[in-house]
């Protein structure tokens, strides 16, 4: 018993060893980072997630407090609450504060006055600890209450327009990073079942970004504004320190990041400064510069380009990535492609928001839209031609499609299919055609029923991403390990067994006996061939699996809704490794699609899923399938994205020697390209009982002659 003791104190010195070198995160907030109204609390509140994807070498605390408030003196107060005390003595190294949802209410509207002093002593007091921790404030998410009656109602205007902008110039003021929650949810309703709370999948959301940054690595130190020798006047964007400044006879902005990312990138707005500000907010969050330089209104014309090009010397000159990302609004298109195809070498992407691409459609007129008289004449003075000359122009970035796509640049639209004023048929539809046809690569995103206005997307999540990915600094979380965080009652799981139950169970079925022959592992395809199962009565696929494989000990180890992270997380922290199968089937990255993932991050992560595998479990064999056919029809987008992922996953595995590449691509796409309603449901995701049989068919042979040549 003495020995015993001895050595349990002994692991309990190591583990305090491992926690105190640990770096140490504090969540505080109140009930949204408490989990209030996310199913299974303890695992899929955001903190609670944002531990398991750091993992290892972090200690991430929830002291999240149901209805707390940063006002002093409430009946709700966080100063009272018994998760600030804890939250002090967790001795944190980083803090996020995500407060200010119930301070909106308007039971509390007469203590707001003193909101500004109170929540400063709040970051204050944790600045002020031994450890010296960096404090990130979260901006409030969404609410879609539409109450208004009683002290209680929290009112999303009230948010935005009282609480946020204090939170921005508190973070202003006190030169703190500053991270706004609130686009990631501004368009899903659905995911606040109460209207106040996330679900465990808006959880997921804000554990994702808080991940972005803890993982993004910064720069070296970089000040731009003592670069800038002009005279300058300083203002708040959004949190962010502005400088405005003549260069050039032009009025000039730069907007610095809180922390410079690697490289000094920066996007260049070209128009209508401050109108729909949420990706360069975005972009400042994650360590770029935002800057302007006014050439109103040149239309894009060789002024307006050696204005420019003077600015780019400046900017560069003053430290500044030598590629600039470009972002122009309207009118603001012909500015960035008419300078692109100026300066090739220097644009890194383009993103152009309800883009004027032919200046006969606007401000001609000469198409469906109304046009503008006004700048048709400015036009035509910027260029200094005659009516005629104008009706005949060709200087507009649809009749330089060629040009442009010659650049290489990765492009991205964004427009409202019901463009009155820009209208999509006269300037980016025949331009996406041309670019395609000269072998550039451009993506367009549709608003369906969007007229020119508003601008860019509420969630601006996919923009910020494209430029993230062409400027080399988008995190792949398609390869980072999670957990799932659902409970998928349409999946057909039994009551109350979410994600982590239905993990729990696979892992007890994988370590029961003496190990199993075979174990299919995926997402709800997968889950479909049943196994033994005691969490997921409907079982489409059983019978037929059971008739080819029964022979076997057999496994399903499919997870509906899971994608590449998730398998990863299971493969680590389950039984896999420690009960190892002889074969184990991996189809999986269909789910990913949706996510937003590319087909290179998807493949990364199927990768991934490969190479642990080999390296931990050295004697079961993989039969790598990817995920299966998707898309009903061979040009659907979800069939070309297959191909893609498929393309780079038979490159990557064609000289390895360690893994059976098996794609299902042979077994499910007919002659035509198509895939049959005899095998696929209506989704062309699922199968049929048909699509499990040619499916287990196309496997028997080679997981057969696999465990045969163990033997």
């Amino acid at each position: 018993m003495h020995r015993f003791l001895l050595a349990l104190l002994f692991i309990g010195s190591i583990w305090q060893q491992a926690i105190a070198q640990a770096v140490r995160i504090a969540c505080v907030g109140n009930s949204i980072t408490y989990g209030s109204g996310v199913s299974d609390r303890e695992h899929n509140s955001y903190p609670a997630q944002l531990q398991n994807m750091l993992g290892k070498g972090y200690v991430v605390g929830n002291f999240g407090h149901s209805g707390a408030t940063a006002l002093k003196g409430t009946n709700n107060s966080y100063w009272d609450a018994k998760a600030y005390a804890d939250a002090l003595a967790f001795r944190p190294d980083i803090v996020f504060i995500k407060l200010g949802t119930n301070d909106s209410k308007r039971r509390y509207t007469d203590e707001r006055g003193h909101f500004d002093a109170d929540y400063k002593a709040l970051n204050a007091s944790f600045r002020q600890l031994p450890s010296k921790p960096r404090v990130v404030l979260l901006l409030p998410v969404a609410s879609f209450v539409t109450d208004t009656v009683g002290d209680n109602a929290i009112y999303q205007q009230s948010i935005r327009q009282h609480i946020t902008p204090r939170i921005r110039q508190i973070a202003y003021e006190e030169k703190l990073d500053i991270i706004d929650l609130y686009p990631l949810f501004a368009d899903k309703p659905d995911l606040f079942p109460d209207k106040i709370h996330p679900s465990s999948i808006g959880a997921t959301l804000i554990a994702k970004r808080v991940y972005e940054q803890m993982s993004a690595k910064p720069g070296a130190p970089f000040d731009i504004f003592p670069r800038i020798k002009e005279p300058k006047t300083f203002s708040s964007f959004h949190g962010f320190e502005c400088a405005d400044f003549t260069s050039g006879n032009r009025a000039c902005k730069v907007v610095k990041p809180k922390t410079v990312a690697p490289g000094r990138p920066w996007i260049w707005r070209a128009r209508f400064w401050g109108h729909e500000p949420q990706l360069d907010i975005s972009l400042l969050e994650r360590g770029f510069h935002v800057v302007y330089c006014d050439v109103a209104e040149l239309f894009g014309n060789s002024a307006a380009v050696m204005a420019w090009n003077s600015f780019y010397k400046r900017m560069t000159g003053a430290g500044l990535s030598a590629k600039v990302s470009l972002e122009g609004m309207s009118r603001g298109g012909v500015y960035i492609y008419n300078w692109a195809i100026a300066n090739p070498g220097k644009v890194a992407c383009i993103y152009a928001d309800a883009p004027v691409l032919d200046l006969k459609s606007w401000p001609g007129g000469f198409g469906k839209g109304p046009g503008s008289k006004e700048n048709w004449e400015i036009f035509k003075t910027d260029y200094q031609i005659t009516e005629a000359q104008a009706a005949a122009f060709t200087g507009s970035p649809l009749d330089n499609a060629a040009k442009i796509a010659r650049l290489g640049i990765p492009l991205l639209h964004v427009v409202g299919d019901a463009d009155e004023v820009v209208p999509v048929d006269e300037n980016t539809g025949p331009f996406e055609v041309k670019i395609k046809a000269a072998g550039g690569h451009i993506t367009v995103i549709h608003k369906p029923g969007v007229k020119h206005h508003p601008h860019s997307l509420q969630d601006p999540s996919p923009i910020t991403n494209f430029i993230l990915s062409a400027t080399g600094l988008k995190i792949n979380f398609a390869s980072i390990a999670a957990p799932g965080a659902e409970y998928r009652s349409g999946a057909g799981w039994t009551e109350g067994k979410g994600w982590w139950q239905q993990s729990a169970n696979i892992n007890s079925l994988l370590s029961a006996g003496s190990g199993k022959d075979i174990v299919f592992l995926g997402n709800s395809i997968t889950q479909g061939t049943g196994g033994h199962r005691t969490y997921v009565p409907y079982k489409p696929g059983f019978a037929v699996f059971d008739s080819l494989f029964g022979q076997y000990k057999w496994e399903s180890a499919g997870i509906s809704g899971d994608k590449t992270q998730h398998i990863l997380f299971r493969l680590q922290q389950g039984a896999f490794a420690s009960a190892p199968p002889k074969v184990i089937v991996v189809s999986i990255g269909v789910n990913n699609l949706p996510a937003g993932d590319s087909p290179q991050e998807i493949a990364t992560g199927i990768l991934a899923i490969a190479a642990w595998i080999n390296k931990h479990m050295p004697k079961t064999h993989l039969i790598l399938s990817g995920p299966l056919p998707t898309g009903l029809q061979k040009d659907a987008e979800r069939r070309v994205q297959y191909d893609e992922i498929h393309a780079i996953l038979a490159k990557k595995s064609a000289a390895q020697k360690r893994y059976t590449y098996f794609p299902l691509t042979q077994a499910f796409v007919q002659a035509d390209g198509s895939l049959s309603p005899e095998d696929y449901s209506s989704d062309g995701i699922h199968l049929t009982t048909g699509g499990y049989r040619k499916w287990a068919l196309a496997l028997r042979s080679v997981v057969m002659n696999l465990l045969n040549s163990q033997h």
